[in-house]
């Protein structure tokens, strides 16, 4: 019993860190110029972290939090991405005009005591 209550503890606290990696990345994008569209935005396919839009770009960032940057990078798998792009193809689809809509997929990593590292068209 006490481990399982443990790793209840251990899943809260990392989906607590990821809530506020979120918050924290679409501040950074916020100040950055972009409008946040969605936060978790979910599909029937997958959730995209955060979709956020300047003019005719729509951006879907994966937020990594992790130790270090390259580990964050890293988590980002070839099954994420597929994911995030499926679900994007399903917000784009419910778009008005979303042949005018430009598509970029980036990756945020949030590293303790550094800034957002923001990765531009990731994949």
């Amino acid at each position: 019993m006490m481990g399982s209550n443990s790793e209840a503890n251990q899943r809260r606290k990392a989906h607590l860190k990821g809530q506020l990696a979120e918050y924290l990345a679409a501040t950074y994008l916020m100040f950055k110029g972009y409008r946040i569209a969605h936060l978790r935005h979910k599909t029937k396919l997958g959730e995209i972290d955060i979709i956020a839009r300047k003019g005719d770009l729509a951006i879907f960032v994966e937020v990594k939090a992790r130790k270090d940057i390259q580990t964050g990078v890293d988590a980002v798998t070839y099954a994420s991405q597929t994911r995030i792009k499926n679900a994007s193809d399903l917000w784009l689809a419910k778009q008005k005009n979303p042949h005018l809509i430009s598509q970029r997929y980036d990756i945020i990593v949030m590293a303790p005591w550094r800034r957002p590292i923001h990765f531009l068209d990731a994949f």
